[in-house]
């Protein structure tokens, strides 16, 4: 259930009704207050400043239709640009970075200040009687609403600039480009090291698995596996680790986990294999069932990896033939560089998780620094390989990874995404271009090949600051 409702608070926040319903509703319950307020004689005070002059009733109508006219033109109007600059940009940098645009704040808060001011002019304007309109009613301006309605008209004025400013820096591919990268960075700062539970070494604890869950497993042991599958077909959002991990000790249950965030399942797919099968009874299968959020799209909730896919799909559309623009794949290759500098530094958690009680009861798909090395620049190298200006960059972040990699094995992985890459550009550049990439390409693999390639990294003309 944590998980479906932290799905649904992800939705209200990448939808653009939410926040203008809570203006809306706010401007309303505004509205009534000021007048109520007004019809308690709460203005007196007005009438002591001179420059507060009292409102007729004719006036203080056509003010009130006027704000309100225009208001929900403009609104109108800041919709269609809103749209428009999406459109734009999910055809330019492509469909998935839709929600960013739709979660973007300061458009969300646009809308709702011009539609709050519209309601709130329009509930106002209705409470206005002028002499002899109601039988034994005397006139009624609500002095206090009404002012309350010009500074409600100065703040939209003030939003609307910030609007007509807002909406081509957002659309900038630079900011687009940061906005994933910040992201993608805040999310490996929240997820590691600790992931679902305690980590267990897998290199002492491997006979904490049981034989059911083993590759060598047999018959009998296999059909001790109980298996929960989903009801219905999508992406897997989000997984509630804790429901999980709680649910699982509270039963005596070892789960593995057959899917993770970002991946498809379709209904009928087995998400969960539990062991033993005998302490599986039908509350728990639904509590297990239930720790999956399963939509439409992937979100980047809880997978880092469509967080770098955005970063490698602006850079790929970049280098096609059809846009040839390197410099933009070079602003993704920064951001995805000092993204898996950050992890180079940090212990990515074992598959297999336990409890408090050090017992293990989840085996979750591996997570290694391969894989996100492969998903970033493994993904890129065919782009990148075949431009000398996207070439160069992409060893570039390669080397600066490199230089927040400790680890042997580590670098050994750089070393081998290096030389891959120096194969493909080797194939696709010619004359200069092909030398220059080359260059670079041997000049990293010498110094990862040296116990201090920090200093030698450092001490090249590619890894210095500037090299822009």
């Amino acid at each position: 259930m944590r998980a479906r409702i932290l799905r649904f608070a992800n939705q209200l926040h990448e939808s653009y009704w939410f926040v203008p319903t809570i203006m809306a509703v706010a401007a309303l319950l505004l509205a009534a207050g000021m007048v109520w307020l007004d019809s308690h004689h709460a203005t007196g005070w007005m009438d002591r400043l001179p420059w507060l002059y009292a409102a007729r009733p004719e006036g203080a109508r056509s003010l009130l239709s006027s704000i309100g006219g225009s208001m929900i033109g403009v609104a109108g109007t800041t919709f269609s640009v809103t749209i428009a600059a999406v459109v734009y940009a999910s055809g330019q940098y492509g469909p998935r970075l839709l929600s960013n645009f739709m979660s973007d704040r300061g458009n969300q808060v646009t809308l709702g200040t011009f539609i709050a001011t519209f309601l709130y002019s329009l509930i106002v304007v209705r409470t206005i009687r002028s002499p002899g309109e109601t039988a034994g009613e005397p006139a009624f301006v609500p002095q206090l609403a009404v002012l309350v309605g010009v500074l409600l008209v100065l703040c939209s004025i003030a939003v609307l600039i910030y609007f007509i400013h807002h909406v081509p820096s957002r659309i900038h591919i630079n900011s687009v480009i940061e906005r994933i990268g910040d992201r993608l960075i805040d999310e490996i700062d929240q997820r590691f090291p600790v992931f679902v539970g305690n980590p267990l070494d897998e290199g002492e604890d491997d006979h904490r698995i049981p034989d059911a869950f083993r590759p060598d497993a047999d018959a009998a042991a296999v059909e001790r596996r109980a298996i929960i599958r989903a009801k219905r077909t999508g992406y897997i959002q989000l997984i509630d680790d804790e429901a999980l991990l709680e649910t699982a000790r509270e039963s005596g249950l070892i789960l593995r986990l057959q899917y993770q965030p970002g991946d498809f399942a379709h209904r009928g797919s087995v998400l969960v294999e539990a062991w033993p099968d005998e302490a599986l009874d039908g509350d728990v299968r639904t509590v297990l069932r239930t720790a999956f959020a399963i939509g439409s799209r992937r979100t980047g909730m809880q997978d880092l990896r469509f967080l770098i896919d955005e970063l490698v799909e602006i850079a790929a559309r970049a280098l096609s033939p059809g846009v040839n623009d390197p410099f933009t794949a070079n602003s993704c290759l920064d951001w995805l560089g000092a993204a898996l500098s950050d992890l180079a530094r940090r212990d990515l958690p074992s598959r297999l998780r336990a409890d408090e009680d050090g017992q293990l009861r989840v085996i979750a798909h591996p997570l290694t620094f391969a894989g996100f090395i492969d998903r970033g620049f493994g993904a890129l190298a065919q782009y990148a390989s075949a431009d000398m200006i996207a070439g160069k960059r992409f060893l570039a972040a390669l080397g600066d990874v490199a230089l927040s990699c400790d680890a042997p094995a580590r670098i050994a992985v750089l070393a081998a995404q290096a030389r891959a890459f120096r194969d493909l550009a080797d194939g696709a550049l010619r004359g200069a271009n092909h030398a220059a990439v080359l260059e670079r390409a041997d000049e990293l693999l010498r110094a990862l090949a040296q116990s201090d390639y920090k200093r030698r990294l450092r001490d090249g003309r590619a890894w210095l600051g500037g090299t822009a």
